[in-house]
């Protein structure tokens, strides 16, 4: 008889979290030491190893990792810490099935095996396909991932269709982030980290006991100060700095054994000189050369201040900034009727955006400002009831509310110089010198959905895992363009050419759908250690509204038929192996999927009389595959690794209305087949892998071990940009990570790291520059840094 892993009841969810501070990774990682305070005065009995059972909650209940029939990766708290992970863009290095693209906070996307973004165009009438949750709250703006991690116990990277269990139905996956519980145990962390670049860091964690044993508290804050990595050789400043602060407190309330109610309150905070971009390569176009950018820069007798994007000049010549501010309560509330458990999570979340822009990343007055502040709020309610017990059928159900407003006003400025780069020769530069267009615009959700999963233990061996998922979403918006300044009088031909820029346009719109969608999962135990399991998962990202405008009909009146975006379906089929042997010193789980998109919401061109500009619509089919082995491996009592690879093959399956990319670009705007094409923001190949030498040091009346760690990842070249244009192809690279230093008894630590050791040089994001001149700009990745870190625990 197969010795399953039992799931864990209530009452013993506190306990085995606190198991996963055993881990450094997992299944990233295995677990670092496995000794006790006991061990002390035998330094030789700290590495004796203990492989911890890691604990997750990615269905709604606590489960070991092994047994849960879904791709997941875990990586925790001091995992976190000890890699100097403050934030998504950063995981991505040790999750290489993650991946973030992000011009500013705005224009932020995550993705999980390629899919999750929408690439080329921010749109508030769009949901993200990779949903991000903290401690149960779904995080409705993708902004979040550029703030720093603030107290985490665990991230939970679950791949592939999430349309069952979680609050928002995502089709690319999702972030299950859980922060640090509150303790009835007094407990205090400082940290403080000091590095090149102006680099400052303080983080706190204070928690213990407010009220006997019926109210504990945390409170949590993390303070950055880093300069930029550009310098502004127009204005001397140094630019894309980072300077943040976040706070999150937390009360456990615990009247009863059968009662927990947990308050969370947090706040976020960032005021940065960010974000511009510097020159990166020319595309040759297929317009007149007289319209290309190596013509426009000569006529203008311009110069970027370097051909070299690795050199971080920049010239931009006006404001940026990319402040905003993250709020939200929340409350979940469990109570134990025996049989069951009711659980109540109820948020509000607030995000406010206040950027500026010099939208054109040159120093000509061309884009003179783009700005678009944004304010959202959004509350939901999710009600649970799940089984308690370890009976043959186990099982979770509820309901779900969620609404969502989002207002923008904006405001795009052109300069003295954008007649002549975006509309070429023969016009006067006063024609859209001053010319102003002010959008404002807003959108309205209500998700409904009711949903349930459960498991069944047909035997001791087998189970099968169905759920499903019904959604209903409303949602209702409204654009409003509107034009002033420029030129005065100008004639019928002026100004029909500076309508082509900008043009004023209102247009309201609303959409209703309703899908079903969910996954079944059958696994099967082959041997205590072995589990193999085949899973199909639906997923649907509802549709949307398009708040950026719309392409206009020949009379100049918007496409209302273009004003709304079709819902995606998203199709996965999965089989996988999860394995330990060597006494659980190996851990090894394999997974092969394929993934069918129909109606992708995408960045597409009208080709219609009268389209002017890209706007968002479907792509008729998105096809992506691949296999993904996450190892895990503690040789020796002293020495842990691991390693993740990822390949991945993606292809637009069919794209017939697609934007052209820039070397087939011409002088009037046309759709191109974009078939077959490689899916953009998809590395075929992606690797992490690291590890740790713990040395046990006894003398000079300290107990403790020194160690030696390096991480290192690889992404294999990918295409950043919509259009999968040979020119916006950013070229594989790898980083390598390296960190020193030693670890107390006393409870105390200070090690120094180094990250990109070896000063590689590479690109984040590539973008084209307003107007199809040919330009291509993007973002080069940190150079090499080096900082300390000092942590001390109580």
């Amino acid at each position: 008889m197969i010795k399953r892993r039992k799931p864990i009841g209530r009452a013993a969810l506190a306990t085995s979290t606190a198991m996963i501070v055993c881990a450094l990774l997992a299944p990233t990682a295995q677990a670092q030491d496995g000794g006790t305070s006991s061990d002390a005065q035998d330094p030789r009995s700290r590495l004796v190893y203990d492989a911890p059972e890691i604990i997750v909650t990615a269905r709604r209940r606590a489960e070991n990792v092994q047994d849960v029939p879904i791709s997941l990766t875990v990586v925790n708290g001091e995992a976190l810490e000890r890699t100097n992970t403050n934030n998504v863009g950063q995981l991505t290095q040790l999750a290489p099935s993650v991946q973030l693209l992000s011009s500013n906070p705005r224009n932020t996307a995550i993705t999980i095996r390629g899919l999750g973004a929408s690439y080329g165009l921010a749109n508030d009438g769009l949901e993200q396909g990779v949903g991000v949750y903290v401690d149960q709250v779904y995080n409705a703006r993708p902004a979040t991932a550029t703030l720093d991690f603030v107290d985490l116990d665990r991230i939970e990277i679950l791949r592939g269709p999430q349309g069952t269990l979680f609050g928002k139905n995502t089709t690319a996956g999702a972030l299950n982030i859980t922060t640090r519980s509150a303790s009835f145990t007094p407990e205090a962390t400082i940290e403080g980290t000091v590095g090149d670049y102006g680099l400052d860091q303080f983080k706190l964690s204070v928690s213990g006991p407010l009220i006997g044993d019926l109210v504990a508290g945390r409170l949590s804050v993390v303070s950055t100060d880093r300069d930029g990595f550009l310098r502004n050789v127009t204005t001397g400043q140094i630019q894309n700095d980072a300077k943040s602060i976040s706070l999150r407190g937390q009360l456990l309330i615990e009247p009863t054994p059968a009662l927990t109610v947990r308050l969370y309150a947090d706040y976020s905070r960032q005021e940065t000189e960010c974000c511009t971009q510097v020159y990166v390569r020319v595309a040759p176009t297929l317009r007149p050369a007289g319209q290309q950018y190596p013509t426009l820069a000569a006529g203008r007798g311009y110069a970027p201040p370097s051909l070299n994007p690795y050199d971080r000049l920049a010239d931009v010549d006006a404001d940026i900034q990319a402040d905003q501010t993250h709020l939200g309560f929340s409350a979940i509330t469990d109570y134990d009727f025996g049989p069951v458990t009711l659980t109540s999570v109820t948020a509000y979340r607030e995000w406010e955006w206040d950027p500026a822009n010099d939208r054109d990343y040159v120093g000509l007055d061309i884009v003179r400002q783009s700005a678009n502040p944004s304010e959202q709020d959004q509350f939901s309610q999710e009600f649970r009831l799940a089984s308690n017990g370890d009976s043959a059928i186990s099982w979770v159900g509820g309901l779900y509310y969620f609404n969502q407003t989002v207002a923008t006003t904006g405001v795009t400025e052109y300069g003295s110089d954008a007649t002549y780069w975006l509309l070429g020769g023969g016009l006067p530069d006063a024609l859209l010198d001053g010319y102003k267009v002010f959008n404002t615009s807003s959108i309205t959700t209500d998700s409904y959905a009711v949903f349930g999963q459960l498991t069944w233990e047909v035997t001791d061996r087998l189970r099968i895992t169905p759920g499903l998922r019904y959604t209903v979403e409303d949602k209702s918006g409204s654009y409003l363009a509107t034009v002033e300044g420029g030129l005065a009088n100008p004639t019928s031909a002026q100004q029909t050419r500076r309508l082509g820029i900008a043009r004023p346009q209102f247009y309201e719109a609303e959409t209703s759908d309703d899908s079903l969608s969910g996954q079944v999962a059958v696994s099967y135990d082959v041997t205590e250690d072995v589990l193999a399991y085949v899973s199909y998962a639906r997923g649907n990202k509802s549709g949307g509204i398009n708040m950026a405008g719309i392409p206009t009909l020949p009379d100049g009146s918007p496409a209302l038929n273009s004003a709304v975006v079709r819902p995606e379906d998203v199709t996965t089929y999965e089989v996988g192996l999860k394995t330990q042997a060597f006494d659980r010193r190996l851990t090894a789980n394999l997974a092969l999927y394929r993934t069918e998109i129909e109606d992708f919401q995408a960045n597409v061109v009208d080709a219609g009389p009268g389209a002017l500009r890209g706007y968002l619509a479907n792509v008729e089919k998105v096809e992506i595959q691949g296999v993904e082995l996450d190892l895990a491996f503690q040789p020796i009592d002293a020495f842990s690794a691991y390693a993740n690879i990822a390949y991945t093959d993606g292809e637009y399956a069919s794209f017939t209305n697609g934007p052209c990319p820039l070397e087939r670009v011409g002088t009037s705007t046309a759709a191109c087949d974009l078939s077959g094409e490689q899916f953009p923001g998809v590395s075929p190949w992606a690797v992490s892998t690291g590890g740790e030498y713990r040395l046990p040091f006894d003398g000079l009346g300290q107990f403790g071990e020194f160690y030696l760690g390096a991480d290192a990842s690889y992404r294999s070249t990918y295409n950043s940009d919509a259009t999968v244009s040979d020119y916006t192809e950013i070229e594989g690279y790898a980083l390598v990570n390296l960190r020193a230093g030693f670890r107390s008894d006393d409870n105390w630590e200070a090690y120094v790291f180094v990250k990109n050791a070896f000063d590689e040089d590479y690109l984040q994001f590539v973008s084209v520059q307003t107007g199809n001149s040919g330009l291509v700009i993007g973002n080069p990745g940190d150079p090499r840094t080096i900082g300390i870190t000092i942590k001390a625990r109580y």
